[in-house]
């Protein structure tokens, strides 16, 4: 299987990418299309000594910056490049690290929602005490209305169910309270939304609060995009507090059980073990990759394309959306 991947994206780029994909290449026997500028690709891979064994390159001259306007994601940006060869068939899979507005922006407008899709979003999987949950959207939609929620809770029961393994997800609106009559008026109607949800396709069992997801409360976290990040932010933030805590903890005189144990949270707890988050509604498959990733992110990332193109989570998206 073919996976496209942006080498300019991200804040370690190209570096990082370079070495995740050499990774992803040794340890999953992908093959990986290159996106960015020839030479600067392979000046990198010889100053770092990576290997390009299982890579091609597709030249694409311009990169689409962090701080751009995603307005100015325009044609030969290695995002655009990216996009134009997933949609050609070139690959079963797109991987970026880059902006993700600017992605958004750019796989709307070459690939397309699927039917019936208003919007696409970004499914991202956090690690709880339990199972993981997929928070449905991270980011990629800041205004919302209760039927795009509802599209939302389908979308992320369809791949909590064909890559989690979950026949039967259990969807929680993400609020400030757990009764029904909390929140403003776009979380009360998207409650009553999904209350009256005639589809069998997932469990909704109500409002979730913050504080209740990291034991595992739901598999699937409903929100709108705005809310959703700061959630996943802070998310992030507490982890990596802990994980320090646990690094310094590491280095003292602890009984051997407790250092075990917190070796396994720590990498329980580690976002680069999932690597990225699959834009949710677009007819291909479509991966962001962390803003920060690191060599071990992009080839889980990479490892996450490889099983979503495998299961065809696109298609069973798009079968979802046709029972609106």
């Amino acid at each position: 299987m073919t996976v496209i991947v942006d080498a300019f994206g991200g804040d370690n780029a190209p570096a990082a990418v370079l070495q995740g994909c050499a990774g992803a290449h040794k340890e999953l026997g992908a093959q990986i299309l290159l996106v960015g500028a020839r030479e600067a690709i392979m000046h990198c891979a010889s100053e770092h000594s990576i290997s390009l064994e299982g890579c091609k390159i597709l030249h694409a001259p311009a990169v689409l910056k962090m701080e751009d306007d995603p307005r100015a994601a325009v044609e030969g940006t290695s995002v655009s490049v990216g996009l134009h060869a997933l949609a050609s068939g070139e690959g079963s899979a797109f991987v970026s690290a880059g902006s993700t507005a600017g992605l958004v922006l750019l796989a709307n407008g070459i690939l397309g929602c699927v039917p019936g899709a208003k919007r696409a979003a970004i499914a991202t999987v956090i690690p709880t005490m339990r199972m993981p949950v997929v928070l449905i959207d991270s980011g990629a939609n800041l205004n919302c209305t209760p039927q795009i929620l509802r599209q939302f809770a389908m979308m992320g029961a369809a791949y909590a169910r064909q890559v989690l393994g979950i026949q039967m997800p259990r969807a929680g609106l993400l609020n400030i309270g757990a009764e029904p009559n909390k929140g403003d008026a776009l979380h009360r109607e998207t409650y009553a939304l999904l209350s009256a949800n005639p589809q069998s396709t997932f469990e909704f069992i109500g409002n979730v609060e913050a504080r209740e997801v990291p034991v595992g409360c739901c598999d699937v976290l409903v929100a709108d995009g705005f809310s959703g990040n700061i959630f996943l932010k802070t998310y992030e933030g507490v982890a990596m507090a802990l994980l320090e805590s646990l690094e310094q903890s590491g280095r003292m005189n602890t009984p051997v059980t407790i250092k075990q144990t917190l070796k396994k949270l720590r990498v329980h707890m580690d976002y680069s073990q999932y690597g990225g988050a699959p834009l949710l509604g677009f007819g291909k498959v479509v991966i962001k990759a962390h803003g920060i990733s690191n060599a071990l992110a992009i080839r889980n990332a990479i490892r996450q394309a490889i099983a979503c193109a495998a299961v065809d989570v696109a298609g069973s998206i798009k079968e979802a959306m046709s029972i609106l």
